[in-house]
């Protein structure tokens, strides 16, 4: 225990010394989106009838944030431990695959949601926002925060180098972010969208998340925690294989 401990609190260190750039940017980005998506659509569009765009944006900022971080997190600390050659120190201790997955990625939740906390104290300034379940919220949040570290971890271990690593941003996170309804409802969307929409995980998780808030969402949030939570039993069983196998770790 003493030595995932040690684990989990370099990695919180790692991200928390360059505070400005890994919590503190995120957030102005975020509230940069509302300040110009809020802008140009709050009155002309509402949501589910009676919410207002603004009031149904915030928590889609807030979730495509900490995914975006926990997700940022992981796969940038295993690729520079591989380039620089700080990795085999972590192979040579008595940690196991699971203590070294489940410290890595318990930081990549730490940093999600350090970020959309900060989300949400700003927004709280301009939007009055209003929580129907907060159990769901927590939830969906700590999920949705492990299961984009389990991702970046796998990402960090397959990639080789930075290039690697950015397209598997650019073509899977970013698109799978932005098609799951962060900026709209899915039912203002033609019916191939629609459907397509039902095979984004990201989606369920914007859905369940937002739930919380309204007590609303595009599908039943029961079906939304299902889907959320076997991807990550199927992605953190993934990302142990390939830690106790050394899949691109030891050369």
């Amino acid at each position: 225990m003493i030595g995932l401990w040690t684990l989990f609190l370099k990695e919180v260190r790692r991200f928390w010394n360059v505070g400005f750039q890994t919590v503190a940017a995120p957030v102005i980005t975020a509230l940069l989106y509302l300040m110009i998506f809020g802008q140009v659509l709050q009155g002309h569009v509402k949501v589910y009838g009676t919410i207002d765009y603004v009031s149904f944006l915030v928590p889609g900022l807030v979730m495509m944030s900490v995914l975006q971080n926990a997700f940022a997190n992981t796969s940038s600390s295993m690729i520079q431990s591989k380039i620089t050659g700080n990795l085999v120190f972590l192979l040579l201790s008595p940690l196991t695959p699971l203590q070294m997955f489940v410290g890595y990625v318990a930081a990549a939740v730490v940093r999600g949601v350090a970020v959309g906390l900060g989300v949400m104290l700003v927004t709280v300034w301009f939007v009055d926002i209003q929580i129907a379940h907060i159990g769901w919220v927590l939830l969906f949040l700590v999920a949705g925060a492990a299961l984009l570290g389990t991702m970046g971890l796998v990402a960090g271990i397959w990639a080789e180098k930075f290039d690697q690593l950015a397209a598997f941003q650019n073509f899977i996170i970013m698109p799978a972010t932005f098609l799951s309804g962060v900026f709209y409802s899915i039912e203002s969307l033609p019916i191939f969208w629609q459907n397509l929409s039902h095979f984004n995980p990201f989606f369920y998780m914007i859905d369940g998340f937002r739930y919380g808030f309204f007590g609303q969402s595009d599908v039943p949030y029961g079906r939304s925690l299902i889907v959320v939570l076997v991807a990550l039993a199927l992605l953190s069983a993934l990302a142990v294989s390939m830690l106790k196998r050394g899949y691109k770790l030891r050369h």
